[in-house]
């Protein structure tokens, strides 16, 4: 499922935000950005992240730095290169190349001059306060998920019901069915002039005509099916696969009913349960 969440994590001399985004996947695909100071705890991240259970992952950290740590620089270390270097840069001085403001800017200019939050370890108790975070955001997340979910269930229910009222309607054409096939039989019979005909043999070969046709097996299975989709939706936590194997259990019914139909009504009622079947399934994917 699709979910988002942003919490920002308030440390002793700086800020981190933390972001979550998720999206669709049949695994659990996680993408941890971090800062470097927060290399050492990827797998503590990990394991967190690990109670959404399934979808593509990717949580972001960025840091906020206060305006003390960014200023911070290491003056010692400028000093000692300054004086190492001073020498140089007066000799050529002295044949009018001003090269002292030169040499400072360049000294400056180098990276490990400057203090980085990056350059140390993360504190335990500022790993305490951005773990809680962490949890605060992850659980947003999942928030916003099963706000997504309710929706979801709530469109399978009205698709289930239609199907289930289609599959209610069927028996009122299934009597027509019978008649049907006795005046096919007996015009077949016609059309081939056929003007002895053994009553007794005739109802015993309409018997087993209609034996082929009938789809009561095929009900019962399909109404028990959209029972346990129904408990299934209601009892079972992450039960997206489940609910897969069962909507193509129903389409097996569906499509047996429909090959067994010989009536033109009881096709158009399968075809409508079909197409509400077909848009449950294309939603499944969402469903942890």
């Amino acid at each position: 499922m699709t979910g988002y969440a942003k919490v920002q994590s308030t440390l002793a001399n700086k800020k981190v935000n933390i972001e979550i985004k998720t999206l669709n996947s049949k695994q659990l695909d996680l993408i941890v950005k971090l800062p470097a100071a927060y290399r050492s705890h990827e797998l503590d991240i990990r394991n967190l992240l690990s109670r959404l259970e399934r979808g593509k992952v990717e949580c972001i950290l960025s840091e906020e730095n206060s305006l003390a740590a960014a200023a911070g620089f290491n003056q010692e270390l400028l000093l000692t290169r300054f004086r190492a270097l001073y020498p140089v840069a007066d000799s050529l001085a002295a044949i009018d190349l001003d090269s002292r403001p030169a040499l400072f800017n360049t000294l400056v200019a180098m990276p490990d001059i400057w203090n980085s939050a990056d350059d140390s370890e993360v504190s335990d108790s500022d790993w305490a306060i951005l773990s809680a975070d962490l949890e605060r955001a992850i659980d947003l997340t999942d928030q916003f998920r099963s706000h997504e979910g309710d929706v979801l269930e709530r469109d399978f229910h009205r698709h289930i019901d239609l199907i289930e009222q289609m599959l209610g309607e069927i028996p009122q054409y299934e009597s027509l069915r019978i008649d049907t096939a006795k005046d096919r039989i007996r015009r077949w019979m016609a059309e081939a002039d056929i003007k002895a005909v053994d009553e007794n043999r005739f109802e015993q070969e309409l018997i087993y005509y209609l034996e082929k046709l009938d789809i009561t097996e095929e009900k019962v299975r399909l109404q028990k099916h959209i029972d346990y989709f129904r408990q299934t939706m209601v009892n079972e936590p992450s039960c997206g696969k489940k609910l897969g194997f069962v909507a193509q259990e129903m389409g097996r019914e569906i499509n047996t009913t429909g090959s067994k139909a010989n009536h033109v009504e009881i096709q158009r009622l399968v075809v409508v349960m079909k197409d509400e079947l077909e848009k449950i399934k294309e939603q499944l994917g969402n469903v942890l």
